[in-house]
């Protein structure tokens, strides 16, 4: 870029698409493509990587000189003329072993796609990275690790957060954006820091509904349902109420200054939930914790939200864990409680305090 104006080195184009081949393996593994790759990458962890089954998945896919071409292989249906790999023996392994293979080779590519930024684009490690892939957190640590320590990734960085990115190329300005608190805004209270610490001391599942909504897929504090992380079974009420899958892990907000403390963190701050991170005392907090002790994790300072900072500052001074379980405030495939009516919907249909 050279002052306002962009200049385009290198591209790719439909149909060479590894989001639209990511959400054609979701589809395959019955779950809504364009909705539900996230489970696909959390199924992941529970599956076994295998050279054949890599091999199948990437020379049909990928074809012979390894580069994605979906123009014949997409509307074929996933793999369904290799039977062998989903046998008919009442198990689902199958579908966590090519969701674990599939993650690989997707890391694969996207490395790929990097290495490629810095053959075109010598003179510069800074890189600003943006699509609807860019949601998978387990292949961004891997990047930011590797690759591009100095990464910024769009909070919301989808076809919806996108549009931004237009908005900006026409406008010819540049985006500071530091917040993504940009949603609707329940007006009149101060961050609600004594009634949820109060619920959250007792063991008890919190829902905050507060301030301006996020710009984006992660609750990052102002609609979020809490818990304490070091509850046993704590995953076990939220998979309840929250309706989810029993495999899919819990995200932990965890002041910054103590995130290395508890995580292999790859980057300093991960404030909108961008990475994961291995926990290093799995045993001390269950809740947050993958099969695989990995985290998704969002720090927090007090200048990316300081209501929650202080929430979660004075539960670390009451318990010494500074960090609280915090999750989307919705049910799976409904819309999240954006308002003073729906908080009043969602605390008498499950019985959880929201303030």
């Amino acid at each position: 870029a050279k002052g306002n104006k962009l200049e385009k080195r290198w591209s790719q184009t439909y149909p060479h698409s590894l989001g639209l081949w990511y959400s054609a393996m979701t589809q395959r593994l019955g779950l809504k493509p364009q909705e539900d790759e996230f489970i696909l990458m959390g199924m992941a962890a529970w599956g076994t990587q295998d050279d054949d089954l890599q091999s199948i998945i990437y020379n049909d896919f990928f074809g012979y000189h390894k580069e994605l071409d979906l123009r014949m292989n997409l509307h074929k249906g996933c793999m369904d003329y290799e039977p062998s790999i989903y046998p008919d023996d009442g198990s689902e392994q199958w579908k966590f072993d090519i969701a674990a293979n599939v993650q690989t080779i997707c890391e694969w590519q996207i490395a790929k796609v990097f290495a490629k930024a810095k053959e075109v684009v010598p003179e510069t490690d800074n890189m600003c990275y943006s699509g609807g892939v860019a949601l998978n957190c387990v292949a961004n640590s891997i990047v930011v690790e590797n690759q591009y320590p100095e990464m910024w990734i769009l909070p919301n960085p989808g076809d919806a957060g996108s549009s931004l990115g237009c908005a900006a190329y026409v406008g010819g300005k540049h985006i500071d954006f530091d917040s993504a608190f940009l949603g609707y805004d329940i007006r009149g209270w101060k961050y609600p820091v004594k009634p949820v610490l109060k619920e959250l001391l007792k063991g008890n599942l919190v829902g905050v509904a507060n301030g301006r909504a996020e710009f984006g897929p992660r609750a990052l504090g102002n609609r979020s349902l809490l818990a304490d992380p070091r509850g046993k079974n704590i995953k076990q009420q939220m998979n309840t109420i929250k309706n989810r899958q029993e495999f899919r892990p819990f995200a932990p907000s965890v002041l910054e200054e103590h995130a290395h403390e508890i995580f292999e963190m790859p980057t300093k701050k991960s404030q909108f939930m961008q990475y994961v991170a291995k926990c290093k005392y799995p045993e001390k907090y269950p809740a947050i914790c993958h099969v695989d002790n990995t985290s998704r994790v969002q720090t927090v300072s007090k200048k990316d939200n300081p209501g929650y900072y202080k929430l979660i500052k004075e539960f670390y001074k009451e318990t010494g864990c500074p960090m609280v379980l915090n999750t989307s405030l919705n049910i799976k495939g409904q819309p999240i409680v954006n308002d003073e009516e729906q908080r009043e919907q969602f605390i008498k249909k499950y019985g959880v305090k929201v303030f």
